[in-house]
């Protein structure tokens, strides 16, 4: 029963291709039973627009109005495609500082979502994963040191966890993309390795499921995020976890699964978590959405893995 709870579109995301529908359509076309929409909240500061955005003449109001859009065209698709495949409507937040809490607080309300993945994709205020240029920037206000960097990393991770104890942590380890070894193990650094598991044990705490993200495959690292270390801590704290291809473009969708369904299982990972819309929620901000589970024996006899999908794309 392959499922992605994480995904862009081109037409709501300025470094994504395809419409939201074509998004759809693909993931129908690789018979995936559950998809969830979660373009990028909306930030409200112009301090915080990414290059491409300047570039492209956006203000936080034409974002937050191109927000409000894929909502409303999210809904459409929800309901035009019901009958095919379980759509799920999110947002993927972004943590910057502890006042985008209230930022998020507002969107929950605003909108009826069924879900968000909460990600950290900034440090001292500065993006870590755009491109290297600005990775080096945030290095920077951390001492210099990749060390450093990530230590802060997770600790920006842990206060978006306890402010807001995202249902799906996004790409957990997200901070090794752009840093000197990408490959490398997280415990030579004790202090790095105590914040992973303090936050892993957070997650596990409240409920949260940690997302296997198939996109660090198609960037070039050898494991999904997060990597296997990390996956057989969170095993530890009896954690659980979801797929996601955060796909950004329809050659995306459903991308390396194969791998990733091998990692899990090398990683000791019995079983796998989707949401879907019913009756017996977990979370009460979200009371139309109930968690459910697959073995992963049963998940690999799911006809999604007969058809036939590419086998790599760009970033």
């Amino acid at each position: 029963m392959p499922f992605s709870h994480h995904s862009h579109s081109g037409q709501f995301c300025g470094h994504a291709t395809n419409t939201l529908e074509e998004m759809v359509q693909a993931a129908i076309a690789c018979n995936m039973t559950v998809f969830a929409m979660t373009e990028h909240m909306p930030r409200d500061m112009e301090e915080d627009l990414y290059p491409e955005e300047v570039e492209s003449d956006m203000t936080p109001e034409k974002i937050m109005a191109l927000f409000d859009a894929y909502y409303h065209e999210a809904v459409r698709l929800r309901d035009l495609y019901a009958s095919q495949i379980k759509i799920l409507i999110g947002v993927e937040i972004d943590w910057i500082r502890p006042s985008s809490q209230q930022l998020v607080e507002g969107l929950l309300k605003q909108y009826q979502f069924d879900l968000f993945v909460g990600s950290v994709h900034h440090v001292h205020t500065i993006p870590i994963d755009y491109y290297e240029p600005l990775y080096v920037k945030a290095r920077d206000q951390s001492g210099g040191t990749d060390r450093q960097l990530f230590k802060d990393y997770f600790d920006a991770q842990y206060e978006m966890l306890k402010a807001l104890k995202p249902p799906i942590v996004g790409h957990f380890d997200l901070i090794r993309l752009q840093s000197d070894d990408l490959e490398r193990s997280f415990d030579q650094w004790p202090e790095v390795w105590r914040a992973i598991e303090r936050n892993l044990e957070f997650i596990a705490g409240y409920g949260g499921l940690l997302e296997l993200n198939s996109a660090s495959l198609r960037k070039g690292m050898s494991e999904p995020y997060p990597k296997a270390e990390i996956c057989k801590a969170f095993l530890e704290h009896g954690g659980q976890f979801t797929l996601s291809d955060d796909s950004h473009g329809t050659d995306q969708v459903g991308l390396n699964y194969e791998r990733v369904l091998s990692f899990v299982e090398e990683a000791g990972i019995k079983e796998l978590q989707f949401c879907e819309r019913g009756s017996n929620t977990a979370d009460v901000r979200f009371p139309e959405v109930s968690p459910s589970s697959i073995s992963v024996v049963d998940c690999k006899r799911h006809k999604f893995w007969d058809t036939k999908r590419p086998t790599n794309a760009g970033s």
